[in-house]
């Protein structure tokens, strides 16, 4: 596919926009949320991406989940004890925890549920969260029956999970869409078809009201939820916003009350036209380059790392993406819990003009220079502002080093879509927010193995080994240092290219209240109130 022209949309545009079109009466009781992107599914168990998470927060709850200032609070399950030994998790579910259609939520639903997604034949993308759960890894591998899995109901209300090894981070895995209650007896009659508004059962606070493709998903508050007196929100329409120009005059003419991200390169007009109405926040996520290790020329370390060296980071994390994001020169983010300051990339205390000689020194070495083949790249990125300008920004950087490069953009889903079903790329911009704060979260990707979210299928044995090893160990100190070890292999390999970590950015209305930014970037809607 040809790229289209760059264009930077500026704010005298924006604000013209904003003056020809007058504001929007909101209507009476609904959230109009801007959404990253249209949702590829509302299976829980099928679901792999941000924008997907949001609405199913809203629509399901699990044992525990997150409230607006991103804690770990009780969801369906009101008490939990685990054993001393770290292997035995006890829950006891809620009596007033009902499913939108008035059935109690009851232990046997998540048996039921923790099996579905475990189950090979369902084809799950992110059931490898789940694998710290007993035969889980060996259910989901199709070497065990999925009624296997260390997970029973002794009792109505009663749950109990059992783990192959102590795991530090288990309750937060519990907050993930993997860890979702279905509907028994909808998905037993519906099948997939489980997930279409005239058939859909959920236990969250809201049920599904409308779906319509590339236009909005509109959920309504659920009648039987244990809290919904609480829930202060009636309704909440979620509109797909890829476009992030287009999203800004739609929030500026009074369409939107809120979005989840923001043009980078006009940060600074922003906060100047909107002042506190731009919430910036601490996030876990990445913002990287994969590279198909299948492939010549990206399965040569030396290209891998060339292409590395002259991305200037500061540049885009500071100026194009107006400081919403931070340059990334490890896999992890720094701060995580249970581990150490990561291991830098080669080549960050180093003058530009040093990488840039550095980086014509290793593509000779590979066959490309001056008075031979160019190399060239297919860059593959999923459409947004943001995208395409960072896109065009590193073009230019290895455009400097003899590179060319041409662009393949296409929507979020069917993006992620052509990566997860393991189809040939170059290069390709791929992002990972963590799902729980812990180097594990990042580091598992690029695991042997890990196909569907390790794209470019990057597989080495010692770092497999040290990634065994780390989940076998109890000790955090020695666990850490086992996880250092490995990501100093992956940012030495550079089979992904780390470039940015992301902060959280939003315009939040001031009819809205109740949003906090924090590290998960979780704000349930249940928590959260709308002014008329």
């Amino acid at each position: 596919m040809t790229p289209a022209p760059h264009r930077r949309h500026c704010l005298a545009g924006l604000a013209a926009a904003a003056l020809v079109r007058p504001v929007e009466a909101a209507p009476a009781g609904l959230y109009r949320r801007g959404n990253d992107a249209d949702p590829g599914t509302l299976d829980p168990h099928r679901s792999s991406t941000v924008a997907e998470a949001h609405i199913l927060r809203d629509l399901y709850e699990g044992l525990l989940t997150y409230d607006n200032h991103g804690r770990i609070v009780p969801g369906c399950a009101e008490a939990w004890t685990v054993s001393d030994d770290g292997l035995t998790y006890g829950f006891t579910l809620r009596e007033a925890a009902r499913w939108s259609n008035g059935d109690p939520v009851l232990a046997a639903d998540f048996v039921f549920s923790l099996r579905r997604i475990l189950d090979p034949a369902l084809g799950a993308k992110y059931a490898e969260i789940l694998a710290p759960i007993r035969n889980a890894v060996s259910v989901n591998a199709g070497h065990a029956a999925p009624d296997t899995i260390g997970v029973a109901a002794p009792a109505p209300r009663t749950l109990e999970i059992t783990l192959e090894r102590p795991t530090p981070y288990f309750l937060e895995l519990l907050t993930h869409s993997t860890a979702l209650p279905v509907h028994p007896g909808t998905v037993r009659r519906f099948g997939d078809a489980f997930t279409r508004p005239e058939n859909g059962v959920s236990n969250g606070a809201y049920l599904l009201h409308e779906s319509v493709p590339n236009d909005r998903v509109t959920l309504a508050r659920n009648p039987h939820f244990h809290a919904a007196a609480d829930v202060a929100i009636p309704r909440v329409a979620f509109l797909p916003t890829p476009d992030l120009a287009s999203a800004v005059r739609r929030y500026a003419g009074g369409e939107i009350d809120s979005l989840a991200d923001l043009p980078g390169d006009q940060m600074a007009s922003l906060r100047a036209r909107f002042g506190a109405q731009v919430v910036l926040g601490p996030s876990l996520g990445l913002y990287a380059l994969a590279l198909d290790t299948r492939r010549a020329p990206f399965d040569d370390v030396r290209v891998r790392r060339a292409l590395s060296l002259v991305i200037d980071r500061e540049f885009l994390a500071q100026r194009l993406w107006g400081e919403t994001m931070d340059p990334a020169y490890s896999l992890c983010p720094p701060g995580l819990d249970h581990y150490r300051t990561p291991p830098d990339l080669a080549g960050r205390d180093a003058l530009p003009i040093d990488r840039e000689d550095e980086a014509r020194a290793l593509l000779d070495a590979a066959g490309f220079g001056p008075g031979r083949k160019p190399l060239a790249i297919e860059y593959r990125f999923n459409a947004s502002d943001n995208n395409r300008n960072t896109a065009v920004a590193i073009a230019e950087m290895w455009r400097g080093i003899g590179v060319e490069t041409r662009f393949t953009y296409t929507d979020a889903k069917t993006h992620f879509a052509y990566l997860r079903d393991g189809r040939p790329f170059g290069v390709a911009r791929i992002s990972w927010v963590a799902d729980y704060s812990d180097p594990q979260n990042f580091l598992f990707l690029l695991q042997g193995g890990n196909d569907t979210l390790n794209p470019g299928h990057y597989a080495n044995p010692d770092y497999d080994a040290l990634m065994r090893d780390a989940a076998a160990e109890t000790d955090l100190a020695r666990r850490a240092d086992l996880l250092f070890r490995a990501e100093t292999i992956v940012v030495t390999d550079l089979p992904w290219i780390p470039v940015m970590h992301t902060r959280s950015k939003a315009l939040i209305s001031p009819r809205l209240t109740g949003y906090h930014a924090n590290l998960r970037n979780a704000a349930p809607t249940r928590f959260l109130r709308l002014e008329a």
